[in-house]
């Protein structure tokens, strides 16, 4: 049996919802842009010699953008928009991710 009510629809009532949306185009910037300050970072602290071990472990690194991006999307939808914490967050996130990876790498 169905669990559901009849309902008599009439003109005097309204039908719309106000279903409030996040959009994903902000949260997948800010992981797109939380991955390349990451990116940056070995540079920073390696300096030139980065590129030799990029060289040999670009895939990683490169597998890391749509899990960066995924992040940032995700973030920024369970903190209902708000984009200076999901910012934050994201870049947090996406840094300690990168940071891990590169740990592993160099062994």
């Amino acid at each position: 049996m169905r669990n559901s009510q009849n309902y008599i629809i009439t003109g005097s009532e309204s039908l719309s919802t106000q279903d409030e949306t996040t959009w994903s185009l902000p949260g997948a910037v800010v992981g797109f842009v939380s991955w390349l300050l990451a990116l940056g970072i070995p540079f920073l602290i390696y300096g030139p010699n980065t590129l030799f071990f990029f060289l040999y472990t670009w895939p990683f690194f490169l597998a890391l953008m749509p899990v960066a991006v995924m992040v940032g999307i995700a973030l920024h939808s369970l903190l209902n928009g708000r984009l200076l914490y999901s910012a934050l967050i994201t870049i947090a996130t996406v840094v300690m991710i990168f940071g891990l990876l590169f740990l592993w790498l160099i062994g």
